[in-house]
């Protein structure tokens, strides 16, 4: 969506009303938390949120609830199945009169990353699959963080986590690369997915609105900076989200019916400035410096923005 066309053109076209009240469970400085308010601020409150167990369980604790609209809670695995009950029950008491048409409301995934790459991608494959016409907001903060902050397949190369660590056989941490949920989602040919990020909140605000405009399954991948699991004070949070895209890290994209396009294209700032702002990296410099595991980083989102620049 072209700056001329969109929707949102500058912070102050944001909505001020507020979907989600303050005063959560959830981590101070949680950057998936602020990215899903930016959604909802588009979404609206004619919204029920389907939510696979993770963090965000938290926000919604019987029998109080944060949220201005409707919410179920699910286990990790189910989500999307989950949805396509309720999207089905809406559907059917449309059709009958039972429901008007300007009460329906919009079907909305919430779920970690955990539960996106691993546990809940089979009934999600199947969900796509079936094209259940429904939003899926992944807040990806590249670990099973809710349970002590354990690997996932989202979890970066070189990254420590609690099941993860550096040592002697393995000083980078994390071996495996981070696990491509935008391409896994991408094969299965949806009409629209995109990653967003709590540092951008117009981009991310222009996606959701355009998404709106497609029915079938919509993917959101949200960059959730973890204070207690990436170890950084929670006032950084979106200093940090804003860094992974300005070093090339996390690229900002969407596809339509699968045709990519990058919303931002970064200048490229040094990675180390990004990995440096986080303690889950603080073996790649301390005591010695792992310049080969850097290096691999630095390989890897050179070797990305180049398939896309080149293409």
């Amino acid at each position: 969506m072209s700056m001329k066309n969109a929707a949102y053109k500058k912070f102050k076209d944001i909505s001020r009303e507020e979907h989600i009240s303050p005063g959560t469970a959830l981590c101070t400085g949680c950057g998936g938390l602020l990215a899903l308010r930016l959604a909802y601020k588009v979404l609206g409150e004619n919204v029920v949120i389907v939510n696979a167990a993770g963090c965000f369980t938290l926000l919604s604790v019987y029998p109080y609830s944060p949220f201005s609209s409707s919410w179920m809670y699910t286990a990790m695995a189910c989500a999307p199945a989950g949805a396509q009950g309720i999207r089905d029950a809406l559907d059917i008491l449309i059709k009958k009169g039972k429901l008007k048409s300007e009460e329906n409301l919009k079907v909305v995934v919430l779920t970690g990353d955990g539960a996106a790459n691993d546990i809940g991608l089979q009934s999600t494959s199947a969900a796509i699959y079936r094209g259940l016409d429904f939003y899926y907001f992944c807040y990806d903060n590249e670990a099973y963080s809710n349970t002590g902050f354990q690997m996932s397949s989202a979890t970066p190369y070189g990254s420590r986590t609690a099941t993860s660590l550096p040592g002697e056989i393995n000083p980078q941490g994390t071996v495996q690369r981070k696990k491509d949920l935008f391409e896994i989602w991408r094969a299965h040919k949806p009409p629209y997915l995109a990653t967003v990020s709590p540092s951008h909140p117009v981009d991310l605000s222009n996606k959701f609105e355009k998404a709106s405009k497609f029915e079938g399954p919509k993917l959101f991948i949200a960059l959730s900076p973890c204070p207690p699991g990436w170890s950084f004070d929670a006032s950084n949070s979106v200093n940090i989200a804003r860094l992974a895209v300005q070093t090339g890290i996390w690229p900002l994209k969407e596809a339509v019916y699968g045709e990519v396009k990058h919303t931002v294209i970064p200048k490229f700032k040094p990675v180390e400035e990004y990995l440096r702002t986080q303690n889950r990296y603080d073996h790649l410099f301390n005591p010695v410096k792992q310049v080969d595991v850097i290096d691999n980083i630095k390989k890897d989102v050179e070797q990305y923005w180049e398939r896309y620049l080149d293409s």
